[in-house]
């Protein structure tokens, strides 16, 4: 298996996959944007290497085009906050993030158009998540 992911999706059922690769991976508030001029929507994470046969995370990016607006929920304040990105859906009027503590972002999409691109190579986790019920 490849070190680095790069995938693309095109398509509404490309968006289960890449949530599944981005599940709990963790974001500095400060490390997400939205450019409303170039209709894109990014961030750069510390992705949790689900499909690695040991614990390990990698720098990665999130880059979402034709976005024509984004809308926060539950925001925090402190750019320096990090968040675990719980999941990405998608739905006819574009896509939303869910991140822990409530937080999230709907994207306005023109269509589905995203990057996930691994951007180190792995290293070592000290813990797998958990999600207890």
């Amino acid at each position: 298996m490849a070190e680095t992911l790069r995938l693309i999706g095109q398509e509404a059922d490309d968006v289960p996959v890449i949530s599944a690769l981005m599940q709990d991976a963790a974001v500095r508030v400060d490390d997400i944007a939205f450019d409303a001029r170039a209709h894109r929507f990014a961030l750069v994470a510390n992705r949790y290497r689900w499909e690695a046969d040991v614990p390990s995370r990698t720098r990665c990016a999130l880059r979402f085009d034709g976005v024509i607006g984004a809308q926060r929920k539950g925001w925090p304040a402190d750019g320096a906050a990090v968040l675990a990105l719980l999941a990405i859906r998608a739905d006819a009027g574009g896509v939303t993030l869910d991140f822990s503590g409530g937080a999230s972002v709907r994207l306005v999409t023109e269509c589905i158009d995203l990057v996930l691109e691994d951007l180190t190579g792995p290293w070592g986790a000290r813990a797998v998540p958990r999600h207890d019920a």
